[in-house]
């Protein structure tokens, strides 16, 4: 009787406390609270219309543009930019450097949350939605398709950065033995999840491969998959850096002392890491714009649009963070993390979006109802990110 007991009575004692976290804490008259919440009601709406009339009904999508702003930016560049999961994680766990495993839960779950928000957006994006399953099952594409292997790759992605977060999860929940656990697989899973991340951020680039004709000689390349890793990292870590500047302001009652003062000390070495990556990954775009011969195609505007992207968005905050870290101006290296992480959203939309189907006459552009929904996706992330780090132990270390 005893032994039936404890699970019914652990399970009522975990009802109550849920229902007691779910509960609002703090101002609901915020700034940040004023503005998200029209746009995520909006937001709701528009999909009400999306998911009864179809795509038609709020998107430009056409058959020439399959791929659109939520597929673009959502997707694309929204999993570029949660490559500092993976990135952390290797430096840590892999080449054993603790200054960063302070920093690191919350990597963990921006990343987290970036993968569960992203793949909702490809819900979204397709005109039958129930149809998500076939890349995952091979139906209608095959186990050679490079989509079969990104839906792998996403979902078993998705389902490590899940493994290495819930030790945190159960802290919370006060499972003290499932924690333990947890903990103990961390190791496998974050080696199997680098593992992972790194086939998919190639991979992503990989179905680019069958567009030559439709992007632009400028931005295709052979290469778009190592491109695209190598992108995921520094911009992974410009995120963090980015990301992690907010959050030291406006979660700085939750952050303990010693991490307030070892912030700076991690800030500098992340912004070494995205210079010495963006170095790489710019002789890279060098040495394929030389081995195509190229040089012909700078003369003119979309020559013009590369350099922007190339040069201002990749080789200057390169230089700037290098700058940043020499002389210690935190104020350089957030410039450059800013640009950094413009210039890979910039790449991403370039390549699926500006300059995909370059030469025809009618251009898609995203609706206003498309920008709303992708607002509130991005709201809507927030809000859970927030929730999380306001009652778990996000920004410690044990």
């Amino acid at each position: 009787m005893n032994t039936a007991a404890i699970p019914a009575s652990e399970f009522l004692r975990f009802a109550k406390f849920l229902i007691e976290e779910l509960k609002p804490r703090g101002k609901w008259l915020t700034p940040f609270n004023i503005i998200s919440i029209p746009v995520i009601l909006a937001g709701l709406v528009i999909l009400y219309f999306r998911f009864t009339l179809g795509l038609g009904a709020v998107t430009n999508l056409s058959q020439q543009y399959p791929f659109g702003f939520w597929i673009g930016f959502d997707v694309m560049t929204g999993v570029a930019l949660a490559g500092g999961a993976y990135v952390l994680c290797f430096v840590v766990y892999v080449l054993r450097i603790e200054k960063y495993h302070s920093v690191l839960k919350v990597t963990i779950l921006n990343g987290l949350l970036a993968y569960v928000f992203y793949s909702g957006a490809l819900v979204l994006d397709l005109g039958r939605p129930w149809h998500i399953i076939n890349p995952i099952i091979g139906n209608s594409f095959g186990y050679n398709s490079v989509l079969f292997l990104v839906a792998w790759h996403f979902l078993l992605y998705t389902g490590a950065l899940f493994l290495e977060f819930s030790p945190t999860i159960a802290e919370w929940a006060h499972w003290e033995r499932l924690r333990k656990l947890l903990t103990s697989l961390t190791l496998g899973t974050v080696i199997v999840g680098i593992t992972l991340s790194m086939l998919h951020q190639s991979g992503i680039g990989g179905m680019f491969l069958m567009a030559k004709p439709k992007i632009h000689p400028l931005w295709y390349s052979e290469y778009i998959p190592l491109l695209y890793f190598v992108s995921s990292i520094f911009g992974g870590l410009a995120m963090v850096i980015f990301e992690g500047t907010i959050s030291f302001k406006v979660f700085s009652n939750l952050i303990g002392e010693k991490m307030h003062h070892s912030h700076d000390d991690i800030v500098l070495g992340l912004a070494k890491g995205a210079a010495i990556t963006m170095f790489v990954y710019y002789f890279f775009l060098a040495f394929i714009f030389m081995h195509g011969e190229k040089w012909k195609l700078i003369n003119g505007p979309w020559g013009y649009w590369y350099l922007v992207e190339v040069i201002g968005f990749v080789l200057i905050p390169c230089f700037m963070f290098a700058y940043g870290v020499r002389n210690k101006k935190f104020g350089v290296i957030r410039v450059a993390a800013i640009m950094t992480v413009l210039g890979v959203i910039l790449n991403r939309q370039n390549i699926c979006l500006i300059a995909y189907n370059w030469y025809v006459p009618n251009k898609y552009y995203p609706s206003w109802q498309e920008i709303v929904v992708t607002l509130m996706v991005v709201f809507v992330e927030v809000w859970v990110f927030r929730w999380v780090v306001t009652r778990m132990s996000v920004f410690s270390k044990e």
